[in-house]
């Protein structure tokens, strides 16, 4: 008897790589996960058009047209639950959310952040960890809190910063890292290998995960 399969609802601003890599991955049948949905906050967002092309239900909640950002994450958070979601995953997704939205996906809500958190949360982490010349850059998944970039970190992917290379360069090297990174940990929350603690560890089959997985 074939496993069920986990719905996701991904979260995107932009052109969706890494919604890319979750199709071509979902696309397998040995994997757990149905895309159940796209989400965007920007209506012509490229993203969009790659779900529509693999068949997955898109839906636009865009941001600008509500007057305050809890009014915006209500109106997201109704979109999402239409898809009874057992997954959130943010790929991409250029808002700051509300306790309250982060509270209501609590334990189910990921994000893909293109650096070796805790270090260089926010914007531009390409360019400041060339800027602070550390010797290793990456990315990370990691479930959201209210805290921005500071939730629990589940795996990282990391990359040595070579002498002389600029961020968009070392943008892209990080990029192929993130494409195999976050499809790797959707499927292993879809297993039920990974989860979030209550005090807020990362469980790894049903273990406390004393450091960040790498691959």
């Amino acid at each position: 008897m074939t496993a069920p399969r986990l719905a996701v609802v991904v979260l995107i601003s932009g052109r969706g790589s890494n919604l890319q890599a979750l199709i071509h991955a979902a696309a397998n049948v040995s994997m757990h996960v149905e895309l159940r949905a796209v989400v965007s906050n920007v209506a012509d967002a490229a993203g969009l058009a790659l779900a529509a092309g693999a068949g997955i239900q898109t839906r636009v909640v865009a941001h600008r047209d509500f007057a305050s950002r809890e009014a915006f994450d209500a109106a997201l958070a109704r979109c999402i639950d239409a898809f009874t979601p057992g997954l959130v995953v943010l790929a991409g997704f250029m808002r700051v959310l509300t306790p309250g939205f982060v509270q209501r996906y609590h334990g189910r809500l990921i994000n893909i952040h293109p650096s070796l958190l805790p270090a260089f949360p926010g914007l531009h982490t390409h360019r400041r960890a060339l800027q602070a010349g550390v010797s290793e850059h990456g990315a990370s998944v990691h479930f959201v809190t209210p805290q921005l970039d500071g939730g629990p970190v589940i795996a990282q992917a990391r990359v040595s910063v070579r002498g002389g290379e600029d961020p968009d360069a070392l943008a892209a090297r990080v990029l192929e890292q993130e494409h195999r990174l976050l499809p790797m940990v959707v499927e292993c929350f879809a297993r039920g290998r990974v989860a979030l603690g209550a005090n807020g560890k990362i469980l790894l089959d049903g273990q406390v995960l004393s450091a960040p997985l790498r691959i």
